[in-house]
């Protein structure tokens, strides 16, 4: 009987391990099947409404010096958190608002965040070594819906200066510079009427500048009819509406500038920089 016991007690044990170990088989091929299923049903879910692109921030930084790495790496990280916070509300806000609701209520708010947050690594860096310049340039995400630009803008906003329907009026007009009507116009925020009282000491140089905001737009529309073809998917992004918002953004610093020398400098007219293309 003492002999036999301690066979009994591994066949005992052998079972009891063998009940167990099949269960939590079970257990794991139940949550990765839910889990399979969650994950198809998030990508589906995702392919609707498209995904939110920005230009890369990083591979456009200069050297980083070591007192300024932690900062960057704060703000690059935080950049990454903004698109995928947009991303989600892209999916949560599927067919609400009119045509122009992803550039209001995501796109635009969304570059704000964005040139605030490359604001700070600029200065960051600047505080050691040379201050990078043109960064802003990069704020500005697209909606990749299908391949297709999400059409956005304001174009009633406002009037005088660059606004009123100025700004769609230009991008209307593109064709008849020889292009095809069917590339679509650049469709810009409007940004006169955003702005306080304008003091009389600032207003040639706010006139001056709104009347170079509505050029830039205008050769912007010339250059997406006399490239109509070239480059990949992303090239209206990168080589038109990428260098558009940074010489916007020049050009409205230069008007809060102007306005804030004699009374209090206006806040946040960056957040109109970005531009889109209306198709």
């Amino acid at each position: 009987m003492s002999r036999a016991l301690p066979k009994y007690n591994k066949r005992r044990v052998a079972l009891i391990g063998g009940a167990a170990a099949l269960a939590l088989s079970g257990a794991v091929i139940v949550n990765s099947a839910l889990a399979g299923e969650s994950s198809g049903s998030d990508a589906r879910t995702l392919a609707g409404p498209g995904t939110i692109n920005c230009p890369d921030v990083a591979s456009q930084l200069p050297a980083i010096p070591a007192s300024a790495q932690a900062e960057v790496d704060r703000n690059l990280a935080l950049l990454q958190t903004q698109i995928d916070e947009a991303n989600k509300r892209l999916v949560d806000t599927v067919g609400q608002g009119g045509p122009n609701f992803v550039q209001n209520a995501i796109l635009g708010p969304l570059a704000s965040k964005r040139t605030a947050a490359i604001d700070r690594i600029a200065i960051s860096i600047g505080r050691t070594a040379e201050k990078p310049q043109g960064l802003n340039s990069l704020a500005a995400c697209t909606l990749n819906a299908e391949g297709a630009a999400e059409p956005g803008g304001d174009a009633g906003a406002g009037a005088g200066g660059e606004g009123g329907g100025a700004e769609p009026t230009a991008g209307a007009t593109a064709p008849a510079d020889g292009g095809d009507a069917g590339v679509g116009a650049i469709s810009c925020p409007d940004v006169a009427s955003q702005l306080p009282a304008i003091p009389a000491s600032a207003q040639a140089e706010v006139d001056r500048n709104l009347a170079l905001l509505q050029t830039q737009i205008d050769e912007a529309n010339k250059r997406l009819v006399d490239t109509v073809g070239q480059g990949g998917p992303n090239f209206v992004q990168n080589a038109i509406l990428g260098p558009l918002a940074s010489k916007r953004t020049a050009a409205i610093d230069r008007i809060a500038i102007s306005i804030g020398r004699t009374a209090e400098k206006p806040q946040g007219l960056n957040s109109l920089a970005a531009c889109t293309l209306t198709e």
